[in-house]
């Protein structure tokens, strides 16, 4: 076991961890957000994406004492409570989901495309979002959506 201090969408949070435990673990079991989703246990399909230290992370791919001292953000803790994200904003207009399952990775991965770059084109968003897989949509309103959203957040 290992001592955890973490802070999660702003709150900070101490626990003995198993040396093993993955960080999606860590958000899921130990602190009931289950908004980060589990998806392939590969990597390969982006569903577990946070920030930690404001860069996207599957989260499925690190363990959770290697976030010891770093600020982690889930979909939960994108919107201020009241208002959502421009990003998520941007997937209810624009349509970007349909089971919603990819959603919450989705949009983490596209908040930082977003915010790390400019004047993107949809072949970049495409190209941005290659980590992160839908099996439900052609992509075709996802791309509509971050775009709708890079609109909203670069003014």
């Amino acid at each position: 076991m290992a001592q955890l201090s973490i802070s999660v969408n702003g709150q900070r949070h101490e626990n003995d961890v198993a040396d093993n435990m993955l960080l999606v673990d860590y958000i899921r079991e130990t602190l009931a957000l289950t908004g980060t989703h589990i998806g392939c246990d590969t990597s390969q399909c982006g569903a577990c994406v946070v920030h930690v230290n404001g860069v996207s992370v599957k989260s499925c791919t690190m363990l959770a004492i290697q976030a010891d001292g770093a600020e982690v953000t889930t979909i939960e803790g994108i919107s201020d409570g009241e208002n959502l994200h421009p990003m998520q904003e941007a997937f209810h207009e624009q349509h970007g989901l349909q089971c919603g399952y990819c959603t919450p990775g989705m949009v983490m991965s596209a908040i930082e495309l977003v915010a790390t770059n400019k004047d993107l084109s949809e072949q970049d968003i495409r190209e941005g979002l290659e980590g992160n897989i839908c099996r439900c949509t052609g992509y075709h309103n996802i791309v509509k959506a971050v775009q709708t959203a890079a609109n909203k957040m670069q003014r």
